[in-house]
């Protein structure tokens, strides 16, 4: 069963492989020749694409799209500023100047209905 289980996944990443691969030629074909003028391209060519732009820009043997856990990673940076009061926020911009010294915006949005008092 366990075998069956292993060859329906790589079936299932194939054809997955397969399909972004006549995805990537097809727009391809359509775009890029009319829009630069380089040449088409085949099947072939197109899954090399896939694997160059996996292996440049999305690593290898990880798989974080499919990985939920690391959306929580642990920001010690956003915990503080989760357990601060809206005060010490406040005291917290305005010892590093944001928000009150030109630059056009205020973060927190009891400070305009003071002023326009």
């Amino acid at each position: 069963m366990k075998r069956f289980h292993f060859l329906g996944h790589v079936v299932m990443g194939l054809a997955i492989a397969a399909a972004f691969s006549v995805a990537v030629m097809l727009l391809w074909n359509w775009l890029v020749p009319a829009i630069f003028g380089w040449a088409v391209i085949n099947f072939w060519q197109a899954l090399g694409l896939l694997v160059l732009a996996r292996i440049l820009f999305g690593g290898l043997g990880h798989r974080h799209w499919l990985d939920r856990s690391r959306h929580h990673h642990h920001n010690p940076i956003r915990e503080k500023w989760m357990n601060m009061t809206n005060d010490e926020r406040k005291e917290f911009m305005k010892k590093r100047h944001f928000g009150h010294h030109g630059c056009g915006h205020d973060f927190f949005q009891d400070d305009k209905s003071e002023k326009q008092e």
